[in-house]
């Protein structure tokens, strides 16, 4: 087992070492880092897998949607959360599912975590992922693990399909069950970004159960190398077609951006939140006040 070498400082607290040197000071200073969400532009849903998984085709792009995350080296796993509440036992967690991941290969202490969730959950925007993948990148450098992104993509594929997509933080073509990833070139710069999650929360296994797969006559990536007022009738999340009747709120959302003035709206993942991409920054007076909001330029 590899032996971590934890880190002892860095700028700023460089200046408070050299004037007051302990031996060991590693626990004085936390691990902060701000796991971003995604969207899918686009999302196919091919085939049935022999394993239970689906095989798919979508562009994930990274948006500045974050959480926070924080942890120091401790005597036992400790998770504090605060943000949008999470159920479930602190073992079902991605973060510490991820951290015993990493003590299976490498010799690191037990941590106290905070989080800070500001991702909604059931959104399709991928925040649990995020967490699990920054923390690997950030105990990485934390711990001096070693690991290149080749490792850390390795190690993250166990803990999510989507969890990969989260180390290297680009926009990538994910193919397979959504781990086989594809470097796309493609920028949102300087375009606004609405978000909208209705009340409506969408699991992913319930939403796969209702899907029906199929061939698609275009690929994603012909679809978005077109510009992006084309893609209003050619860039399709399957998802819509079963979630729009079941939740008609979320068709609700959708049809509101289009309203605003949207160039592209979709919703993302397996919902049940909504984006649109605008030009400008849009006059957010048609979503219900009630709803998640988020907006920014990309």
């Amino acid at each position: 087992m590899k032996q971590a070498k934890v880190r002892k400082s860095a700028n700023p607290q460089a200046v408070f070492l050299s004037l007051f040197p302990p031996t060991e000071v590693w626990y004085l200073y936390p691990m902060i880092c701000f796991p971003n969400g995604k969207i899918n532009l686009g999302l196919r849903v091919l085939a049935k897998r022999a394993d239970g998984f689906h095989d798919i085709e979508s562009l994930l792009f990274p948006v500045p949607i974050n959480d926070a995350l924080e942890f120091l080296p401790a005597d036992a796993f400790q998770l504090t959360i605060s943000g949008f509440p999470i159920s479930g036992a602190t073992t079902d967690n991605l973060v510490f599912k991820a951290w015993k991941l990493l003590c299976q290969q490498y010799d690191i202490p037990a941590v106290k975590v905070c989080l800070h969730k500001a991702i909604p959950l059931q959104s399709g925007l991928g925040g649990g992922s995020a967490d699990a993948a920054f923390f690997i990148r950030a105990a990485n450098v934390f711990f001096s693990l070693g690991m290149d992104e080749s490792k850390m993509r390795e190690m993250a594929v166990q803990l999510g399909s989507d969890c990969p997509f989260f180390i290297e933080n680009k926009p990538v073509l994910a193919r397979g069950k959504g781990d086989v990833l594809q470097a796309v070139n493609i920028s949102l710069k300087g375009k606004y970004l609405l978000v909208c999650q209705p009340k409506a929360l969408v699991s992913s296994r319930e939403a796969y159960t209702l899907i029906k797969p199929g061939i698609s006559k275009t690929g994603i990536k012909e679809v978005v190398a077109k510009p992006i007022e084309q893609w209003r009738d050619l860039l399709k999340n399957d998802f819509e077609d079963v979630l729009f009747d079941l939740h008609p709120e979320i068709r609700e959302i959708k049809n509101s951006m289009h309203k605003m003035g949207a160039i592209y709206s979709s919703m993302t993942g397996s919902g049940s939140a909504v984006y649109g991409i605008f030009d400008q920054s849009p006059d957010r007076k048609e979503i219900n006040p009630n709803y998640y909001l988020w907006h920014g330029e990309i």
